[in-house]
């Protein structure tokens, strides 16, 4: 017998649905995780008092009983697991695993029986079936009967609605009415979401973003009471899953996300998550309403009946004790930025995702945590819009598929490094797991190649293939590249060649095809380099420097006089700060100060003109203009040089038929068919370079109150 015993495919029922898990007894206790939620039930061995096996409709169940007063049943064991699982009980839990027939006969009248959170229906002391009371949701009265209303789950195919019980009259201790007992004791250990009493505390007008709205937010003993203007939710604490604490990217925020299980409804959306955000600013002085004495002795020295601090670590902190759950917080990573949370989109919604020592979740439209244990692999992939981002794809083992899109392409070191430090099966890592090794998982997760670029690869051995497909198709390629309108020339090139005829009688041969191939690639090297030479090359634009500077706006001017004043009044302002400082200055000077700077730019712009007037007469910029249209001119000759000698090798080359057009001649008639369109684009030239003019001009006038904002 070992220390330890563990089951695989066992199941749990929760909220009328099965959910399977795994199950392992040890010495010191007794450990439960669901696979679908991850969630853990840890019995310690000391508590176990009861353990009975039974025949269930998966075959055959535990039922576990502690001294705390709760109860677990587990299903799915096989007949043969009785004798080693009792022997276990034995040996280390000093608990008998007693067998315990239920009763199939299908009477209807029986003995109602209250253990615990259970509501036993036993025949002849046989019990013929049993009700978790947290499974209740609502409980009526009538005159002889009970009415219990449950939870509904919506992963369950069947759901039971509601059982009524009849309670015959009769007399019950202290004289109170036997369905009036029969519904306390109901509603003693009952999920019912009921306000009972005051709240414990309350917080005012909390921002949320799942469901979307402001809500107050009463916090009561058993559940969560959200009221808004137009909706309210009462949440049970037992349908909470987890707790999040995010920061958000701009470090002043804070995301308070509570996981759901099952979700609350609104008509036919469900909630599995409630993401409220507050601001770390916000601070708030809290008073419960509970006596000091209740408080230590209902939360044990984690709450105090007078509290303040910021408003989310004050949330955070009473449904940790109320809820008795750890709060996830973000582990070591580190984005490029250095936030803890990367920047994409989901769903055509932009939000955050927060890689987490155990999981991812993003948040928040709509949110999603992914737990590694039900990750399958990932995927990096490029992004569809442009190269600056890539794409990360997560596979789940139930076959569901996650794209978060939009991903900087900086973030793609931490994010690689991060999934392959958690052992995580990367998809598309290489190319040789892809196509001969299936499902190598030990190369995925054993890679220690930090500066790995798996889109490289992929595109590597992509033109791999493409390049055996071409060479084992030769013949076919050839075929085709007959057809390229953009090769005429080497057909004809091989025409007139000298050596045509030697070249035709080895066709046979390996090596006189490769000579050819290579003849032919040297020939479209020759064609592009002549092609790129004849390439008109653009000239810049010569700029004037002779003649006389532009003056001084009015702004300009007051600039210069009181930059040294506006530094000395905020000593190590920056460059740009002393302009934005100037505008606002600027603008807050009245009409009359205005009015003497603005006549001393006048003053300039007059002897500008009249400076600008004396060098154009004297020939001033007529130097450079020249030389520029000599070289115009010289352009235009040595393009009609081209033409004709083109022309001349085409005659010579068809023998004057003009039907026949060889690649040259085909070019410099598109180039003549264009003489409009550089007419046109000379024009649009010349305005251009007015409005640039006029742009500088612009540029010296004062911002105005919108550019300086």
């Amino acid at each position: 017998m070992g220390d330890t015993l563990e089951f695989n495919e066992i199941y749990q029922e929760v909220k009328g649905s099965w959910n399977d898990g795994r199950l392992r007894f040890s010495k010191q206790n007794v450990v439960y995780k669901s696979s679908k939620t991850g969630k853990v039930d840890n019995i310690p061995a000391g508590e176990l008092n009861l353990a009975q096996w039974r025949r269930v409709c998966l075959g055959h169940g535990i039922k576990l009983a502690t001294s705390t007063g709760h109860v677990y049943k587990y299903d799915g064991f096989r007949d043969t697991d009785f004798e080693k699982i009792s022997e276990f009980f034995k040996a280390n839990y000093k608990v008998e695993l007693t067998e315990k027939d239920l009763c199939v006969k299908g009477w209807n009248w029986g003995t109602a029986k209250f253990s615990g959170p259970l509501l036993s229906f036993d025949i002849n002391d046989s019990t013929a079936f049993e009700i978790p009371l947290s499974s209740v949701s609502q409980c009526a009265t009538g005159k002889n009967e009970v009415t219990l209303e449950f939870h509904q789950n919506d992963d369950a195919e069947v759901s039971l609605m509601e059982v009524r019980f009849y309670v015959p009259p009769g007399q019950a201790d202290e004289g109170q009415d036997p369905v009036e007992a029969f519904a306390q004791n109901v509603l003693s250990k009952a999920d019912v979401i009921q306000a009972t009493g005051d709240a414990v505390c309350i917080f005012k007008e909390l921002q949320c973003l799942t469901p979307r709205g402001r809500y107050d937010i009463r916090i009561y003993p058993t559940f969560l009471h959200l009221h808004g203007k137009t909706f309210d939710y009462k949440i049970p604490y037992t349908t909470v899953l987890r707790l999040f604490l995010l920061p958000h990217k701009d470090q002043r925020q804070m995301f308070f996300v509570i996981s759901l299980d099952p979700p609350i409804k609104q008509g036919q959306t469900r909630y599995h998550f409630l993401i409220l955000l507050f601001s770390k600013e916000e601070d708030i002085s809290l008073t419960l309403n509970m006596s000091e004495e209740d408080v230590e002795r209902r939360f044990e020295g984690k709450l105090s009946k007078n509290m303040s601090g910021s408003l989310y670590e004050m949330v955070s902190r009473v449904m940790k004790a109320l809820v008795n759950r750890k709060i996830t917080v973000p582990g070591n990573f580190q984005g490029h930025s250095g936030a803890q949370c990367i920047t994409c989109s989901y769903k055509a919604s932009s939000g955050l995702l927060y890689p987490l020592e155990r999981g991812f979740i993003y948040v928040h439209k709509p949110p999603v945590h992914l737990r590694f244990e039900e990750i399958s692999c990932v995927n990096f992939a490029r992004g569809t819009t442009t190269t600056r981002s890539f794409d990360f794809e997560i596979e789940t083992k139930q076959g569901n598929q996650y794209t978060f899109s939009s991903i900087e392409r900086e973030e793609y070191g931490k994010l690689f490094d991060f999934v392959n430090a958690k052992k995580l099966n990367i998809k598309n890592r290489g190319f040789k797991e892809k196509k001969g090794m299936k499902g190598n998982n030990d190369e995925y997760s054993d890679s220690d190649d930090d500066q790995h670029d798996a889109y490289l690869e992929r595109m590597k051995a992509e033109g791999k293939i493409r390049e055996e497909g071409n060479d084992s198709d030769e013949s076919d390629a050839e075929s085709d590249e007959s057809f390229n309108p953009g090769e005429e020339d080497d057909d004809i090139a091989e025409e007139y060649d000298s050596n045509a005829s030697e070249s035709n009688s080895s066709e046979g041969g390996d090596d006189s095809e490769e000579d050819n191939r290579k003849k032919k690639k040297a020939k479209k090297a020759k064609v592009v380099k002549e092609r790129k030479e004849r390439k008109p090359r653009k000239e810049k634009k010569q700029k004037d420097t002779g003649g006389p500077k532009r003056p001084m706006s009015a702004y300009m001017l007051w600039l210069n006089s009181s930059r040294e004043r506006i530094k000395s009044e905020n000593p190590g302002i920056s460059v740009t700060e002393i302009s934005k400082k100037a505008g606002e200055m600027w603008r807050q000077l009245g009409k009359d100060e205005k009015e003497e700077w603005e006549s001393k730019a006048g003053e300039a712009k007059k002897q500008y003109d009249k400076a600008k007037k004396e060098y154009n007469e004297s020939g001033g910029g007529s130097s450079a203009a020249s030389k520029k249209d000599s070289k115009k001119k010289g352009g235009k000759k040595e393009e009609k040089k081209r033409k004709s000698a083109g022309g001349d090798k085409d005659r010579e080359r068809g023998g004057g038929n003009d039907s026949f057009k060889s690649r040259e001649f085909i070019e410099t008639s598109e180039e003549s068919s264009s003489d409009s369109d550089r007419k046109s684009k000379s024009k649009s030239k010349k305005k251009k370079k007015e409005s640039e003019d006029e742009e500088e001009e612009v540029l010296s006038t004062p911002p105005s109150s919108e550019e300086s904002d």
